[in-house]
């Protein structure tokens, strides 16, 4: 299986790319920083494969996919993990819009990009999967003020998650937002739970059987309202 995970050089990404080549995926650890990508797959070790890749550019989308489809030929996983602007800081009556539109690049557009690139790719898989890592605080029934920026993006990729699953239903491909709690990463800050905890729910959805759940919002392989 081959598997590309974006942002994976830290945080749940990183451990994602751990967990999926235990499992004997081939992943694609894939950073803004080529320097980042390279030092964290030879840390991992196994079969993962550094990739620079901003998902806020098409040139860098583009050449990822000419890749992926020069080396494998197809694409099994894709996880749209990266993230930024938990803007703990901000409100949305007084919100900075330009804050708001440069997390929207990379958490809703990047998702966006990649998915319509490498679709082609994963139409060639046996078993394709989308993952979209997502965040509690997108949920609409239980939203309330803060983090504008971050819990616009996220609800905005929990709908792209909901469109795709539905216009990739009958192609087999199965597409999930997952929530992994409160993470103690470097967004997450100190307090959350084990990065490995957070981490369990995106590889359940990127290993789902052929017959398992899509367009679904999940924590730990259990539902969350939207």
């Amino acid at each position: 299986m081959i598997a590309l995970v974006t942002g994976g050089n830290r945080g749940i990404g990183r451990e994602v790319c751990r967990e999926l080549a235990a499992l004997g995926h081939t992943v694609l650890l894939t950073a803004r920083s080529a320097a980042a990508a390279e030092a964290a797959a030879e840390e991992l070790g196994g079969d993962v494969v550094p990739l620079r890749l901003d998902v806020t550019s098409e040139e860098d989308v583009a050449g990822a996919a000419a890749a992926v489809a020069e080396r494998y030929g197809r694409l099994d996983v894709l996880v749209n993990n990266a993230a930024i602007t938990y803007d703990t800081w901000q409100a949305a009556v007084s919100a900075d819009l330009d804050v708001v539109r440069e997390a929207a690049e990379t958490n809703l557009y990047g998702p966006w990009r990649l998915v319509q690139a490498l679709l082609p790719l994963l139409l060639e898989s046996a078993h394709p999967r989308i993952v979209n890592v997502s965040s509690e605080a997108a949920s609409l029934t239980n939203m309330g003020g803060g983090t504008p920026a971050y819990s616009v993006t996220k609800a905005s990729l929990n709908a792209l998650t909901r469109m795709l699953a539905a216009e990739l239903r009958g192609d087999g491909v199965l597409v999930n937002a997952i929530c992994p709690g409160w993470v103690a990463t470097d967004m997450g800050g100190p307090g959350g739970r084990p990065v490995a905890e957070g981490a369990a729910g995106v590889v359940w959805a990127a290993t789902l059987p052929d017959d398992g759940p899509t367009g679904g919002f999940f924590r730990d392989g259990r539902p969350l309202p939207w």
